[in-house]
């Protein structure tokens, strides 16, 4: 992810170019950051997830959410985007906008190497102000490799999946990923 300029922009100058740039670009407190163009495996990854997520939740009270949506952290003045997010009920919006969430109970990100470690600290760190916030997917794209962190009590639990017969039970819907539909049809 790399930085527009070095000039500082309103959100509200931020809001009017978003609306009519043809490239996704996140907001993070005064500073415009563009994102970088995924790969083919990023691309199956995210629609084999999405695919099985929107499906399997179909006629729940569950809303599965692509990248498309912004998600507004407004405890650090950030719009960014996810690749994948689920929300219990209807995504409550930021104010009038119809283009910012605030309340997943569950965010997925696949891995680039251009955004993997930001998506681990970062940006992680920032999603942890979500008070709906309990589940957190990152993926691998280049090998089979899932880590997942869900919110307990005590803290944030890690557990790491790393074959095609394993399976993720995903707590915040009650339902369990398996890894093989992850990464269906992929080839490393």
């Amino acid at each position: 992810m790399i930085a527009t300029t070095e000039r500082r922009y309103s959100l509200d100058e931020y809001r009017a170019i978003a609306e009519t740039s043809k490239e996704k670009c996140e907001y993070h407190d005064g500073e415009i950051v563009a994102m970088t163009g995924g790969t083919l495996n990023h691309s199956l990854v995210m629609g084999n997830i999405f695919s099985f997520l929107h499906f399997t939740l179909r006629d729940t009270q569950f809303a599965v959410i692509n990248s498309e949506l912004r998600l507004w952290l407004p405890n650090y003045r950030c719009g960014v985007y996810a690749d994948a997010m689920i929300f219990d009920g209807r995504p409550q919006l930021n104010g009038d906008r119809q283009d910012e969430a605030l309340n997943p109970i569950l965010i997925v990100e696949v891995l680039s190497p251009s955004t993997e470690e930001y998506d681990r600290t970062d940006k992680f760190r920032m999603y942890r102000s979500i008070p709906s916030f309990c589940e957190y997917l990152l993926i691998r794209q280049n090998k089979v490799f899932v880590e997942r962190y869900s919110k307990q009590e005590k803290g944030w639990i890690y557990s790491d999946f790393d074959s095609l017969d394993q399976s993720v039970l995903l707590e915040s819907v009650n339902i369990e990923l398996a890894i093989s539909e992850i990464y269906r049809d992929i080839d490393f």
